[in-house]
Parts: C-alpha cells; sequence; structure tokens
C-alpha cells in the first residue's frame, strides 16, 4: 500500500512539474514551434552533410543553420518588412484622401447594375455598405500601421524571438536524434506507438510547411507579379495578403484579385481586367493544383474538411502558428484513436479508404 502511494504521488508530483515547466515556456511557443520544424525540414541536408564530412555534429549542424539563415530566415524578414512599410504607406494615402475605398466600390456599382439589384433583393443598403467598406480599409490600414510602428517599437523582442528560435534550432539539429529515442524510452507509452507519433509530427510538419507554406509564397509571389505588371498600387503589400490568404483551405488568393479584376472592369480598363482573371484562374490557381501534390503528397492523410477545420481552429487559438499547430493536433488525434482501434479492437479494424487518405493531396 505504501509502496502505491508513493508510486502515485510521484505521479502527481511529475504531471504537476511538467504542467508548470509547460507553462514557462508557453510564451516562447512560437520559436520553440519554429525551432522544431527547422530541425525537421532541414533533416535531409544535414544527412547529405554528414555523409559527406562524417561525424562532425557541431560544424554540421552549425553549417545547415546558416543555410537556413539565408535561405528562410533573411527573405522573410525583408518580405515582413517591406510589407509593413507599404501598409504604412497605404494607411497615410487613405488619411490623406488619396485612396477611398467608398469611391471604388461605387464604380464597381455603377459599371454592374446587375449588382445593385441583386443587393436589393437581399436587403442590403449599397450606402451602408460602402460605408461599411471605407470603414474596413482605415480599420485595416490603421491595424498595418499600428503593427509597422510595434515592430519598429519592439524590434529588440522580435529580435530575442528570432535568436531564441536559432539557437535552440542549432541543439535540436545538433542533439535531435539523441533527443528523441530518450524522449520514446522515457515516455511510457510502448517504443513503436511513440515512434509512431514522432513520426506523425515529422509529416505533418513537412507537409504544412514545405507544401502549404511554400505553395502559398508561390502564389502571393505570383500574385504580387501580376499586381506589378498591370500598375496596380502595393504589388507587395497585396501579394503577402495573398500569401496568408492562400495559407487558409478553400479561402486562398481569389479574395484579393477578384475584387481587383472587377474593379478593373468597372474603370474601363478591360484588357488588364480580362489578363488578371486570365492569369488568377489559369496560374495562380493552377499552381495550387499541381504543386501542392507534389510538395504534400500523401504526408497529411488528412480530409480537406478536417484540414479547413483544424487550420482555422488553430489559427483561432494561437494566432499565424495555428496553420501548423491545427493540423499536427488533429493528425495526432487520429493517430491516438488508430492506436486504440488497432490495439483495443483488433477484430474490428479499420483501414482508411483510398479517397480519405488522398483526400488531403
Amino acid at each position: 500500500m505504501s509502496e502505491k502511494l508513493e508510486h502515485m504521488a510521484f505521479l502527481s508530483m511529475l504531471v504537476a512539474v511538467t504542467l508548470l515547466f509547460g507553462l514557462l515556456l508557453w510564451p516562447f511557443l512560437a520559436p520553440l514551434l519554429w525551432a522544431a520544424i527547422i530541425a525537421v525540414l532541414f533533416h535531409p541536408v544535414q544527412v547529405w552533410l554528414s555523409r559527406r564530412w562524417g561525424e562532425r555534429p557541431n560544424t554540421i549542424a552549425l553549417v545547415t543553420l546558416l543555410a537556413c539563415v539565408v535561405l528562410v530566415v533573411l527573405p522573410v524578414l525583408f518580405l515582413l518588412i517591406s510589407f509593413l512599410q507599404q501598409g504604412l504607406a497605404l494607411f497615410e494615402k487613405i488619411e490623406a484622401g488619396q485612396l477611398q475605398p467608398g469611391v471604388y466600390l461605387e464604380k464597381v456599382r455603377a459599371a454592374f447594375p446587375g449588382v445593385q439589384a441583386l443587393l436589393e433583393r437581399l436587403d442590403i443598403d449599397m450606402t451602408t455598405a460602402r460605408e461599411n467598406a471605407a470603414q474596413a480599409a482605415v480599420t485595416a490600414s490603421q491595424f498595418l500601421a499600428r503593427n509597422a510602428l510595434a515592430f519598429g517599437q519592439g524590434a529588440f523582442g522580435f529580435m530575442l524571438q528570432l535568436a531564441l528560435m536559432l539557437y535552440v534550432a542549432f541543439f535540436l539539429l545538433r542533439d535531435g536524434r539523441a533527443l528523441v529515442e530518450k524522449l520514446i524510452h522515457a515516455l511510457p507509452l510502448g517504443d513503436e506507438r511513440e515512434r509512431h507519433l514522432f513520426q506523425k509530427f515529422a509529416e505533418v510538419a513537412r507537409a504544412t510547411v514545405k507544401g502549404n507554406l511554400l505553395v502559398a509564397i508561390v502564389q502571393g509571389a505570383l500574385g504580387g507579379l501580376i499586381f506589378w505588371i498591370l500598375g496596380l498600387p502595393g504589388p507587395l503589400l497585396w501579394g503577402v495578403v495573398m500569401t496568408v490568404l492562400s495559407l487558409i483551405p478553400v479561402v486562398g488568393a481569389g479574395v484579393v484579385w477578384l475584387p481587383a479584376a472587377l474593379y478593373l472592369y468597372a474603370i474601363g480598363e478591360l484588357v488588364s481586367a480580362t489578363v488578371l482573371i486570365a492569369y488568377g484562374v489559369l496560374v495562380i490557381g493552377l499552381a495550387d493544383n499541381i504543386l501542392r501534390p507534389i510538395l504534400v503528397g500523401r504526408d497529411t492523410k488528412l480530409p480537406d474538411w478536417m484540414v479547413l477545420l483544424s487550420t482555422l481552429g488553430g489559427i483561432s487559438l494561437v494566432g499565424i502558428n495555428g496553420f501548423v499547430i491545427g493540423p499536427l493536433i488533429a493528425v495526432l488525434f487520429l493517430a491516438f484513436w488508430q492506436i486504440f482501434s488497432n490495439e483495443f479492437n483488433p477484430d474490428t479494424r479499420i483501414e482508411a479508404a483510398p479517397d480519405e487518405t488522398s483526400a488531403g493531396e
């Protein structure tokens, strides 16, 4: 009895201390998450270097991390700074009256009389819609302006988190394999189950970041390029907006380029509007259909509806990092239930249907 009581007390203290440690690390969720993702994504580079240089863990981890900084971190920083600068410039133009979203909406209404009739049938007041559009534009530009100022004022905190991410990533690259083995040995779930769960984490991290993020970047870059070619204002700003929207399933970059094309039609720029629509459908749209199966493949094994719900849920819980955390939680949820079904109900074991496994492609 005494031994059992000691065992229960120890497990209770273990859970309590672990939860407290998790609370300590919670403010650093973003840098720790991305450090782990960097270690997973650049592991093949590390393996490639190990085959050529032998066992030199510090040097290989450092070179791998430098490759990550040059290929990923510096371009993202440049893009972020440029995005905030253009957002601040947009806010200044709206404040000065140089840009009037309500006027643009009125031009679209005048160019498409059918839209006015449809809105009247739906009991939507065009005047109110125009005022709401103007207010939304002002609110969005103010948000960008505040974040631009906050980024400048909080640059030290941002750089501190960036340095923490790179610091942790170095040790995960160097000691990650040994750390995983220690966790497998320590966790009381069974080695095979734990290896299966760690494999799922790596698969989802690769699929979400390598696939979804790269596809979103490509779509945003293509969108920004056509905006620049057609002479539309803020091509970099709208390119980044399209990148963010492309991360959300179902939404996509069309939320930006389609209204822009309608406005071009409304002001008589028929050629530019037609080019933008054709480019959006044939180039930006097909980029998703072509690249996503190549980059993501069957890694996530999630149905489209679960990808959408888990992504939106993750973003609502933890912000932009949720586009990784949401699908990860969903995949771990399915993995745990699959293990439970296979081990506790072996006679009713159900394999995933082919259409479900390919739905996430």
